[in-house]
């Protein structure tokens, strides 16, 4: 799953309608889902934050600037927030599945867009910047809206794309891309605001002002104050007393989890905070946050309890929550604070079904879910079964010699087992994908071969889910393998079974690869596809061969 957020910043924080308006772009955008509309009247500026695909999210980022640059005049616009235009500014944020260099590219994308078909200026910083005066935004915005129009007739500042012209209304947009920025408050048991700061100030970047052997502040030669840096840099940080929770908090945002992973800033201020008689009783994360963050810190603290990552996604989030004490002042509910599974609602799908609901629904008349969702299935409980006898190996003595093969091995089961579930509602919407090219017009000769077209390659995507289902259980098989030979001799069946379900899996799949062909008039793509799936077909048959005799014979002796 590719994931990117967007959030751009809109000059107008006051008029309702007009943010609705703006809003509605992103919400009349298929597969984008908003998260959050946060205006300001102080500031005069909305910050609407969505997620999505890539390229539905370049299409609603546009639609949403230039709804902007409709409905906003910046010749009226006042406000307490420095601002350029219209769109202020609109940021890509890497989510998943995508990298930087990704988000920099839509970043230009939009960008040259905005600028030929809305003919407004486009500024690029910070990632996205050409040039490296305009990394930094503030110095791209200087002098701000009033200005813009002095700023565009000079050289140096010719706009990345769109006119060098004055655009009075619109203004200009500021595009980039950039890390994802988490809002994060460590809490204390104290009310001490001057406490919580003396914490905070060891944590961010920026330190603290240094003292000399007198205890007086030191500053240079232009009677700045000199500062000792902190401890993680792209943390900002101060502290503050919340009356509504009766205790300080540090407060900090954190603009490079990769760098300064949150778990590790909640130990050192837990370290910290220890040094001053405070003790750290929780922490709360502020609006959402990828995933990944959250497995980094429940890796971190399984691996300080001795334990691997090797177990169901669900139990590492959980790990993850308690360790940080992320419920202390309020409830965490990953479903609603992690933004993959915000996006990724399994209500209505398959693989959110209970056992019963799911069969049920598979002896119905309707064709689908059918073998291909099956297959899947049947792959997602072999790969369960590999990591279920790694976990009961894993931390025993007798197998302690082989504990990391162990480890690892659960880890990527894990992995492939999440991979086979999601492949359970993909065979499932590609056949749908096939039936609903097949309701297309065809009453002229152009809806025709539209239609035909259409029919063809959702007919492919129809064949490609099944030959990665089949394409990952070679894997499955040789996992299995390891755990007969150095996992728990007690879950020996439990190793056999997972052999003989992928070979199930693999036989259905490839038998969906092979119904799905028949229809397709593409012969290279027939043949290239058909030479593969019995390429692997014959790998896992002769693998499950080699490996299930002499596990039969073992469980028999």
């Amino acid at each position: 799953m590719k994931l990117v957020e967007c959030v751009p910043n809109f000059s107008e924080g006051r008029d309702r309608s007009i943010i609705d308006q703006i809003a509605r772009e992103v919400e009349e955008t298929d597969g984008v889902k908003l998260l959050d509309v946060d205006p300001g009247a102080d500031t005069n500026r909305t910050v609407v934050t969505f997620i999505g695909a890539p390229e539905l999210v370049k299409e609603a980022a546009f639609k949403c600037i230039q709804k902007a640059a409709q409905l906003i005049d910046m010749r009226k616009h006042s406000g307490a927030h420095a601002r350029h235009g219209a769109t202020d500014v609109c940021p890509f944020v890497p989510v998943c599945g995508v990298t930087m260099e990704d988000c920099v590219q839509i970043a230009k994308e939009v960008g040259e867009r905005v600028g030929r078909e809305l003919e407004i200026p486009i500024y690029l910083y910070e990632n996205a910047a050409t040039r490296p005066e305009r990394v930094n935004l503030a110095e791209v915005r200087k002098g701000e809206y009033e200005a813009l129009e002095e700023k565009l007739k000079k050289p140096e500042w010719k706009p990345d794309f769109g006119p060098a012209i004055f655009n009075a209304k619109a203004g200009a947009t500021n595009i980039s891309a950039r890390e994802f920025l988490i809002a994060y408050n460590i809490n204390l048991n104290t009310k001490d605001a001057k406490l919580a700061k003396k914490v905070a100030f060891g944590l961010r970047e920026q330190g603290r002002i240094k003292r000399n052997d007198q205890g007086k502040f030191v500053r240079d030669e232009q009677g700045n104050p000199v500062y000792e840096p902190g401890k993680f840099k792209g943390v900002k940080a101060t502290g503050w007393y919340i009356d509504e929770y009766g205790q300080a908090q540090i407060t900090m945002n954190i603009t490079n989890y990769k760098v300064a992973p949150f778990h590790e800033i909640y130990e050192e201020a837990r370290k910290d905070a220890a040094t001053l008689g405070l003790t750290v009783t929780g922490s709360e994360l502020v609006g959402l946050l990828p995933k990944e963050p959250m497995l980094l810190a429940a890796d971190y603290y399984l691996a300080k309890q001795g334990k691997h990552s090797g177990i169901p996604e669900k139990d590492r989030i959980h790990i993850a929550i308690k360790s940080m004490g992320l419920e202390d002042i309020s409830p965490f509910d990953p479903r609603k604070k992690i933004i993959e599974y915000a996006f990724q609602n399994d209500d209505g799908k398959l693989v959110g079904m209970n056992l019963r609901n799911f069969t049920d629904e598979l002896s119905s008349d309707s064709p689908a879910p059918g073998g291909g969702s099956v297959a899947a299935l049947a792959g997602a409980q072999a790969a369960g079964l590999v990591a279920m006898v790694g976990n009961l190996s894993h931390g025993k003595k007798a197998y302690q010699a082989s504990w990391d093969d162990l480890a690892k091995a659960s880890e990527r089961a894990q992995t492939l087992k999440d991979q086979f579930l999601s492949a359970i509602d993909e065979d499932t919407d590609a056949f749908n994908g096939v039936m609903a090219c097949f309701r297309l017009p065809k009453n002229t000769e152009e809806e025709k071969v539209a239609r035909d077209e259409a029919i063809q390659e959702a007919t492919k995507e129809a064949t490609r889910v099944p030959l990665r289902v089949l394409k990952m259980l070679p894997e499955v098989l040789d996992l299995a393998a390891l755990m007969a030979k150095k996992g728990n001799e007690n879950s020996l069946s439990d190793a056999g079974v997972a052999m003989s379900m992928s070979r199930s899996a693999a036989e259905g799949a490839y038998m969906n690869v092979l119904i799905n062909l028949k229809d397709i008039n593409d012969m290279e793509f027939v043949q290239s596809t058909k030479a593969e799936a019995e390429a692997t077909l014959l790998q896992v048959r002769e693998t499950t061969d080699r490996d299930l005799d002499p596990l039969l014979k073992a469980l028999k002796s």
